[in-house]
């Protein structure tokens, strides 16, 4: 029952190009020479090979734009040969070293943990308290997280979702989680953008470089030695992630996400296959280093999410991490510090020089 049906269809199929191929189509100025020449020997190679459409088919992947009665950008190349090579390089190299990474560095963390712990102070705790974020930088650090997250999330499930979750859940509810990936990542994305332009400003003052950065770098910020090397309000590792990390990755990732967000603004295929091979490198390596900042943000240190969460640390903690903030702190140049903060120890209220 198929074969006669297949048959019909290439007759047909043949017919028309045979139509087409005569004097009236091949004279028309609006058809490329080249449909007319494929016309004749698709009629031909239907006598010598039946069901065989391949110069057709070449021709049609040759890239080269044919006549189209929609006007408008690519909209006369229906299949483009690059994209194989896009294909290929972003489920080849690309995801799979960007994968492989991430695993690597899941790795790292977890051996470093259970065999360092969570870094604990080397002096009791005071009970006294000094304000370390406002609520707004806390707001506005909390909204960059959670967006990140959300992105990050739904980032891994469209990458590697088909391959990884597909064979475990189905393709029922797969299809599902993919919509709601898809949806959270374009709704998502601009919001982050707009978080890591209020996150630059609200941070950038106390992100300057200086001098006893260097040495916290030269020291890894004492993470294998008995004692922090003394920063300032961030050490070197969060001013990193600062200009590495929320800088170059936010605004390269972001920048190529809007391209593949709207594809409305006119890029062509070939300018959305290129961004969506940066936007995945960059974001993988944002999530590198985002595992490490969160890391430390969280389990790895002892009062550093409570800093966050609540806005507050111990002196001790202040003083034992980031000594020279602490000591501009008790020469009185960070007033604000001490505002509200009734438990703060006297020497610090006194601001001695």
């Amino acid at each position: 029952m198929r074969e006669p049906i297949v048959r019909a269809v290439t007759a047909i199929f043949a017919a028309l190009l045979i139509i087409g191929s005569g004097p009236g189509f091949a004279q028309s100025p609006a058809v490329n020479p080249a449909i007319a020449e494929a016309a004749k020997a698709e009629q031909k190679q239907q006598v010598e090979q039946p069901l065989n459409n391949q110069p057709v088919w070449s021709e049609v992947r040759s890239g080269v734009p044919q006549w189209t009665s929609t006007l408008g950008r690519e909209t006369n190349v229906l299949i483009q040969p690059q994209g194989e090579t896009w294909r290929a390089l972003r489920d080849g190299w690309v995801s799979v070293w960007a994968g492989w990474a991430l695993v690597v560095m899941l790795v790292a963390i977890g051996v470093f943990y259970f065999s360092r712990g969570t870094l604990q102070l080397h002096e009791p705790l005071t009970g006294r308290n000094l304000r370390r974020f406002t609520a707004w930088e806390r707001a506005i650090h909390w909204a960059s997280a959670i967006s990140f997250s959300i992105l990050a999330i739904s980032g891994l499930v469209i990458v590697f979702g088909k391959n990884l979750l597909l064979p475990l859940i189905g393709y029922t509810l797969f299809s599902w989680l993919a919509i709601l990936a898809k949806n959270l990542h374009n709704f998502v994305g601009p919001l982050f953008i707009v978080c890591v332009v209020l996150l630059f400003f609200t941070f950038v003052r106390d992100n300057l470089w200086r001098m006893h950065d260097f040495t916290w770098i030269r020291h890894f910020g004492g993470l294998f030695s008995a004692r922090d090397v003394p920063s300032g309000r961030f050490n070197a590792g969060e001013k990193l992630w600062f200009w590495g990390g929320l800088l170059v990755c936010g605004v390269v990732v972001g920048a190529s996400g809007l391209i593949l967000d709207f594809p409305n603004f006119n890029q062509t295929r070939g300018t959305m296959q290129i961004a969506n091979i940066v936007h995945l490198s960059i974001a993988s390596l944002f999530m590198l280093a985002g595992l490490g900042h969160i890391y430390m943000g969280t389990i790895g240190m002892a009062g550093a999410y409570d800093a966050m969460r609540t806005g507050y640390v111990d002196e001790a903690w202040a003083k034992e991490h980031h000594e020279y903030w602490y000591n501009d702190i008790k020469a009185g140049k960070i007033p604000e510090a001490l505002e509200g903060m009734p438990d703060a120890s006297p020497d610090l209220k006194q601001h001695p020089a």
